[in-house]
This record gives structure tokens, C-alpha cells and sequence, in this order.
């Protein structure tokens, strides 16, 4: 390409924000931007997955001759504004620069199933740019933006609040805890939950953000540790008694897939066992993974969390409470038995 990208544009504002809005071929734009995707192993970005079959079904609709879209909305951050310039005079008119082998400089906040797969295509679209927003304020746009959106992700939006809440402790302690789980080390869910981005090939996923969010939701409600202890310590005992889940039925925890332990009907089931137990502590004794080991080793193997067991068929909240209600019964005939043969 000789010289530079030259496009024009309106220069304005959208609410309090500055914005550029014109129109370019698709291919440039495709050229000259990127979504920023959420590695999940660095915590790096922001973006959902590409979904490839929904980005080929903008592609074919937007070649037929009556198509047509709303503006595609990108950001220039400030990072990459030595590959474009903007002119500007006091009309409004504006023109933006771009260096002649400019690449990748645009973020798409809001474009990238419609743009995804349209690199050869020379079809106009008209788009809108914000000018120098960082990372943080282009997620807080998305997040508004997509909040309500069709198929994205509730753990993604999870994760955002996650990252822009001041005081995530407070505001929302179990996304606070959720989040502990998938991040510390000594975790048995370290980097198991499905954030809603992208991760290493190859690295399994047993459950996502969300369904172990509400699954501690349940066991703050039900428990009331809250009551008398910080948010840090209720992470600590929640780690704890899935690190004891995980000792007492390895087999179920290796083989998730066949499986319910790791399961939306097994992960609310066993976080409500999880109150019980923070419920029936000795005043003094310490409530911790050696405790959860040996409460659960008296019962928790004796039921079938095979994928056609025991909680076959349940689902949802009233399955959760069928499922959590069968765990306590057996329980109790194990205790009942025990004491028995005492």
C-alpha cells in the first residue's frame, strides 16, 4: 500500500465521550482492527469468544442487495496512536490517518461477529470510534452494551464486574469467592471455570463462573458465616471444602463428564451440604479442609453421582433442593446405622 489510510469522518460526541462516526470499506476496517478476547489463563482482555457460524451469517446477509447495519463501534486506544492521526477543524469534519501498513490498531467494542469474516470484502459499512479509551473504559461500554445481549456469556459479564468493582469483597462477596476458587493455586477449581473467553487448547473446563457463583450465593444464604466472619475466611472454607470434595471422591472429580459433582445440580447439592456442616461446627474447632475431609468421608461416597444416578433427571432450583435433600436423607441413615452398630 502506498501512502497513508486516509477516512473521513464526523467528529462529535456521544453523551460525554468523543467520537468519530464515517463509513469504510469492510476490508479496512477488518485490517485495521481486533477484538481484544479474554485469555483466560492471563486475564488479558475483555471480548467473548469468536463464534465463527455467527460471523459467516452476518457475511452472507450483508452481501444481499437490500442488507444494511447499524455502525460498527471500535476505540483507538492510546496505546497504538503512533499508527494514527487524527485531523480535525472546528466544523466537526475530521479526518483519521492511518500509517500505510497499520494493522490491529483498532479495538472492536461492539463488531467483531459482524466483521470476523469479511477481510476481502470492499462492501461500505458505516462505524463509530471512540478516541483514546483504555482497556477498563472499553469493558465498562461493552458490558453495557452486551449486558442483555442474546448468547453472551453471564459469566464473561461476571468476570467484568469482577474486574471493574472498587470493592468486589464487599459489593458482591460470592462472585469475590468465585473468583478465589478459579485463581488461587491451591485450589482444586484453579483455572476450571469457564469465564466466557478463550483458553489453553487442551485444558478442560469443569463448570462455569456463573454456576459457581450462585452455588456459594446458596451457601452464604444458607450458612450466615458472614454474620461473624469476613469474606476472606468464607473463601478460605469454601476452598477448603471442595479441596476435601475433591479427596474423598477422586474418581467423580477426574471424570467430570460422567459425573455430577462438578455439575450445576451437584455443585448447588454440595454447597448446601457445605452450610450444614459450617452450621454443625464445635465452637473452637477449626473448620477447615482435615474437618470437610472427614465429615464427607462418612456419607459422600455412598451416593451414586454418576451422570445416570442418583440425581438423574433433576434440574434447576427445585432439583438442586431434591438433590440436597437426598444427600441429608443418606446422611442421616449412614449416622442412624453408625450409631447402631456402636
Amino acid at each position: 500500500m502506498i501512502g497513508k489510510l486516509r477516512i473521513e469522518c464526523i467528529h462529535g460526541v456521544s453523551a460525554s465521550r468523543s467520537v468519530l462516526m464515517g463509513f469504510a470499506r469492510a476490508s479496512d476496517l477488518h485490517r485495521l482492527s481486533y477484538a481484544d478476547v479474554l485469555d483466560e489463563n492471563t486475564s488479558r482482555g475483555y471480548q467473548r469468544r469468536f463464534n465463527s457460524q455467527h460471523s459467516l451469517d452476518f457475511r452472507r446477509y450483508i452481501q444481499r442487495p437490500d442488507s444494511t447495519t447499524i455502525p460498527l463501534t471500535f476505540n483507538l486506544r492510546p496505546e497504538t496512536a503512533a499508527s494514527w492521526t487524527v485531523l480535525q477543524d472546528e466544523s466537526g469534519r475530521a479526518i483519521v490517518e492511518f500509517d500505510a501498513e497499520a494493522s490491529h490498531v483498532m479495538t472492536q467494542v461492539d463488531c467483531q461477529h459482524r466483521l470476523g469474516h469479511l477481510d476481502d470484502l470492499d462492501v461500505t459499512l458505516p462505524f463509530m470510534a471512540f478516541v483514546g479509551l483504555d482497556e477498563h473504559e472499553e469493558m465498562e461500554i461493552f458490558s453495557v452494551i452486551n449486558g442483555k445481549a442474546k448468547g453472551l456469556s453471564p459469566s464473561l459479564l461476571d468476570f467484568h464486574d469482577g474486574r471493574l468493582s472498587a470493592d468486589l469483597a464487599g459489593d458482591r462477596p460470592e462472585l469475590f469467592i468465585a473468583l478465589h476458587l478459579n485463581n488461587d493455586a491451591g485450589s482444586p477449581w484453579h483455572r476450571q471455570l469457564d469465564l466466557g473467553g478463550v483458553s489453553t487448547s487442551g485444558m478442560s473446563r469443569k463448570a462455569s463462573l456463573r454456576t459457581i457463583q450462585k452455588a456459594v450465593k446458596r451457601f452464604l444464604a444458607r450458612s450466615r458465616i458472614l454474620r461473624t466472619e469476613t469474606v476472606e475466611t468464607a473463601a478460605r472454607v469454601v476452598l477448603d471444602f471442595w479441596s476435601a470434595v475433591a479427596t474423598v471422591l477422586p474418581h467423580a472429580w477426574l471424570k467430570p463428564r460422567k459425573h455430577l459433582v462438578t455439575k450445576g445440580i451437584g455443585v448447588y447439592a454440595l454447597m448446601d451440604v457445605a452450610a450444614d456442616l459450617w452450621l454443625e461446627r464445635r465452637e473452637g474447632s477449626p473448620v477447615d479442609q482435615r474437618f470437610f475431609t472427614q465429615k464427607l468421608a462418612d456419607f459422600a461416597a455412598e451416593i451414586d453421582w454418576s451422570s445416570d444416578g442418583d440425581f438423574v433427571g433433576l434440574g434447576g432450583e427445585a432439583g438442586a433442593k431434591a438433590a440436597a435433600a437426598h444427600i441429608r436423607a443418606a446422611r442421616r441413615r449412614l449416622n442412624i446405622k453408625a450409631v447402631a452398630n456402636g
